[in-house]
C-alpha cells in the first residue's frame, strides 16, 4: 500500500481517552520498549474505555516487526 509523504508525517491518535498516538508507540519501541503492558502503563494506552486495545496493539507489534527487520521498513518506504 502506498501513501503520500504528507500522510506519512502526521500521527494518528489512537487512544483518544489518553491521547496516545502511533507516532508515540513507534517512538517506545524504537527507544527499546518491548513489552505492551510496559506501554500501557507509561501512557496510560487503552487503560479508559479500552476501545483502542486492538488497534493499538497492531500499531505496538507492527513496531517490533520493524525494528526487528529494519531492511522490510526500508523496502516499503522506496516503495512509497
Amino acid at each position: 500500500m502506498s501513501h503520500s509523504p504528507q500522510l506519512l508525517s502526521q500521527a494518528m491518535i489512537i487512544c483518544l481517552c489518553h491521547r496516545v498516538s502511533d507516532r508515540d508507540i513507534r517512538r517506545a519501541v524504537d527507544a527499546g520498549l518491548r513489552n505492551f503492558e510496559v506501554l500501557q502503563d507509561e501512557t496510560r494506552l487503552a487503560s479508559g474505555c479500552g476501545s483502542c486495545h486492538d488497534c493499538a496493539r497492531a500499531v505496538f507489534d507492527e513496531a517490533l516487526e520493524r525494528q526487528a527487520c529494519p531492511c522490510a521498513a526500508a523496502r516499503e518506504a522506496q516503495a512509497a
